[in-house]
């Protein structure tokens, strides 16, 4: 088979196929793709035989470029076409469709699709996102191209796409799911932002449970249920457990209490109860905002224990700053620094060294008290203990600054819930 060197899929879409003896015999369809080791790879062909679509499979096919398709074998002889759970086609799950830009962190659109072999076989290289694709679609980048020299061309290689239909998803490739798992959350939730509700789906799919968590969280509380309202309980749920219990029920309490109470019964008890628990404090208070998540050790704990326990829940607690020492009856006595326990004797017992002026805040403290706190003593985290004196939690200094945070801020880092409902992306 002879191909050309690359094309664009543009340049062959609804061309007329012939056979070797030069019969017109249909119009190319669409083009056939499955996951390749290194690239997608074209598999095949469909062809508009009249009021039959027939698939072609890519050993049939004799030559392949901008000038001539051609395909051997009878067309009596060839399936129609049935797509299949696992069936890929460029037209229609590629083109015009849209996918994420993970070197930009941003939606865009398919304008046009390069092909190009590699290894023997014809892949899936790169998509145009740029002016010069859809010039290319409507054949009018030559006389473009004559009243305006330099037509800026806007490619992106497939390793760094992520596509966001339920079919495309397949061909994402393990370099752009890492890349994807790398961004930062907020990245990703503004990207969540920009999406047709139709493929928030499909991007959450390709994000372990632990990083779509937090996306999620990271979306503004009315579009935080529209996403969680798309997804099937178990999905959800599945994320829910990976989420930290004070993003969990900011989550769940966004939601009807019957959907919230339904979703807390499909966890397990022990989570479901310190959700819950964070759930009933009232809003705008040290409670609502703490999370429940905290290392503690006893007084006579070692400096090395104490690293130890550090180590063995470090996987579990999303941010680790300070290690609290508790009395038998869960008492708050005092507290140590990660940095003091690095420098400090290992063997030494933690209540020769820890700080006991400790500065703390009850549950019914208002956010403006936490806030005062962490500033005058230059803290990362205030310890929050219960009517009883007990330690309930820790408020970390970002969740405060989040909840002080100018609205005009908020609102650019989360565009308004409305963009996920239309169609429309930058290019």
């Amino acid at each position: 088979m002879r191909m050309a060197t690359e094309l664009h899929i543009s340049a062959v879409l609804d061309k007329q196929v012939i056979n070797p003896a030069g019969k017109i015999i249909g119009k190319l369809w669409d083009v056939a793709v499955a996951p390749g080791k290194v690239l997608p790879v074209v598999t095949g062909l469909l062809l508009k035989c009249g009021h039959r679509i027939v698939a072609v499979p890519w050993q049939k096919v004799v030559l392949f470029n901008p000038r001539v398709v051609s395909v051997a074998g009878a067309i009596a002889d060839l399936p129609s076409f049935e797509a299949g759970p696992d069936t890929i086609l460029v037209r229609r799950d590629v083109l015009d469709k849209q996918i994420v830009d993970m070197n930009g962190a941003k939606v865009v659109r398919v304008n046009d699709i390069k092909l190009s072999p590699y290894d023997d076989t014809l892949c899936l290289f790169s998509v145009d996102i740029g002016f010069r694709g859809l010039l290319r679609r409507l054949g009018y980048e030559r006389f473009w191209s004559l009243l305006q020299k330099d037509i800026a061309s806007r490619e992106i290689g497939w390793q760094f796409v992520n596509p966001l239909g339920i079919n495309a998803s397949g061909l994402t490739l393990s370099k752009a799911r890492d890349q994807m798992a790398d961004m930062h959350p907020s990245d990703i939730a503004e990207i969540i932002s920009n999406l047709h509700r139709d493929s928030i789906e499909g991007l959450l799919k390709t994000l372990d449970h632990e990083v779509a968590g937090e996306a999620i969280h990271e979306l503004e509380p009315e579009l935080r249920t529209q996403v969680i309202n798309q997804l099937d309980v178990e999905h959800v749920t599945d994320i829910l457990e990976e989420m930290s219990p004070d993003e969990a029920a900011d989550v769940l309490g966004d939601l009807p209490e019957e959907q919230a109470q339904e979703l807390l019964g499909m966890l397990d008890k022990e989570e479901a109860d310190e959700i819950q628990e964070l759930m009933e404090h009232e809003e705008d208070t040290a409670g609502a905002l703490m999370n429940s998540e905290f290392i503690s050790v006893s007084p006579v704990t070692t400096v090395a224990g104490a690293l130890e326990e550090v180590r063995r829940q470090a996987a579990e607690i999303e941010a680790i700053f300070y290690v609290y020492i508790l009395d038998a009856d869960e008492q708050l006595i005092g507290v140590m620094s990660l940095r003091d326990l690095l420098i400090s004797d290992p063997a030494m017992p933690v209540a020769e060294l820890m700080t006991y002026q400790l500065k703390a805040l009850e549950v019914s403290a208002e956010p403006e008290d936490v806030l005062a706190l962490l500033a005058k003593y230059n803290l990362i985290a205030v310890p929050i203990i219960d009517e009883e004196g007990k330690m309930a939690g820790v408020v970390t200094i970002d969740d405060v600054i989040e909840l002080f945070l100018p609205y005009a801020l908020r609102r650019k880092r989360h565009p308004s819930s409305r963009t996920m409902m239309g169609t429309s992306v930058s290019n």
